[in-house]
């Protein structure tokens, strides 16, 4: 097991580098220039500007300025700094991290406890009542886009009935994350309460299920211990890969719902060109991904006794 995790750790390496170039490649490749945006409407002379971009370090190739970043990042921990006020965008993801982290907890809690159950009851009754209402269900939440579901949310519950604020607070209560988190994560819930049925269902015809069945165990340890253990290896394996989708989808929805956490930093930032803090941001986002996908492969020896990492 340790000799595993130590090779993951080093496949990581490549992966990371490989995956924060390219993605300060994209940022620095977007139109725009990020030192005239700082004077607005006022603009400045080319003096000026020049010299604003030499400060920043701007005017270096995009090669050195992407090995300066890495290398204060890896050395120092440096994220860099916001172009338009200088904040470090340590502070920036220090405020908006918690926001994100709060929102994503409670989606994810939602995508878990409603898809797996939803899953539960439709892989257990497969081809009745209960089964095909979930995959209408299911279905119409997958052919809704999130920004079109936020808006409806938004309007319905907010606009119209008046029983969520339309905007979060600053600093939000758990009550108020609750529309969007159900944005955030009813996507996913969809594919979870599929991906539990199908898995169940055809799980349940298995010749292991038909050989406990004929043993005389109870129906209760059947389905909680060899059914389940076994339909859930795609479902965790999907749930992994889910957390930095999550992360990264709640762009939108931190948008709709005027969210301070790390999705409308990300979208004020592609606003105002501010590349040092997208870049910071998201590569923030690609550590959270690896390491959730390494802790899922760990999680598969739970479920599966037959899986051994040499």
């Amino acid at each position: 097991m340790g000799r595993y995790v130590a090779r993951r750790l080093l496949q990581m390496i490549p992966v990371f580098l490989g995956t924060t170039l390219l993605i300060f490649a994209m940022v620095h490749a977007l139109p725009g220039d990020p030192v005239l945006a700082m004077f607005g409407d006022k603009g400045a002379d080319p003096a000026t500007l020049a010299a604003k971009r030499h400060e920043l370090g701007l005017d270096k190739p995009t090669w050195q300025q992407y090995f300066f970043y890495m290398r204060d990042m890896i050395l120092h921990l440096d994220f860099g700094s916001q172009i338009r006020n200088g904040r470090p965008v340590t502070e920036v993801l220090g405020d908006a991290f918690p926001i994100t982290l709060q929102l994503g907890v409670l989606a994810f809690a939602i995508e878990l406890v409603f898809g797996i159950g939803l899953g539960i009851v439709g892989g257990l009754r497969a081809g009745r009542l209960a089964d095909n209402l979930i995959l209408i269900f299911t279905l119409l939440i997958i052919s809704i886009p999130v920004f079109v579901l936020g808006y409806i949310i938004k309007m319905v519950f907010a606009f119209n009935l008046g029983w969520i604020e339309p905007n979060v607070a600053t600093e939000p209560e758990w009550s108020q994350l609750i529309a969007p988190a159900v944005v955030l994560g009813g996507l996913s819930l969809a594919y979870v309460a599929r991906l539990t049925r199908t898995s169940m269902a055809e799980n349940l015809r298995a010749d292991y299920m038909r050989t406990a069945v004929a043993k005389g165990l109870p129906r209760r340890r059947v389905i909680g211990v060899h059914l389940m253990r076994n339909s859930m290896i795609p479902v965790v394996t999907f749930l992994g890969t889910d957390i930095g989708a999550i992360m990264g989808g709640a762009v939108v929805t931190e948008f709709i719902f005027n969210i301070h956490g790390i999705g409308g930093v990300i979208a004020e930032s592609i606003s105002r060109r501010e590349g040092s803090t997208l870049v910071g941001l998201v590569t923030i986002l690609v550590i959270v991904y690896l390491v959730t996908s390494l802790l899922i492969d760990l999680l598969y020896a739970v479920l599966d006794p037959r899986i051994r990492y040499a």
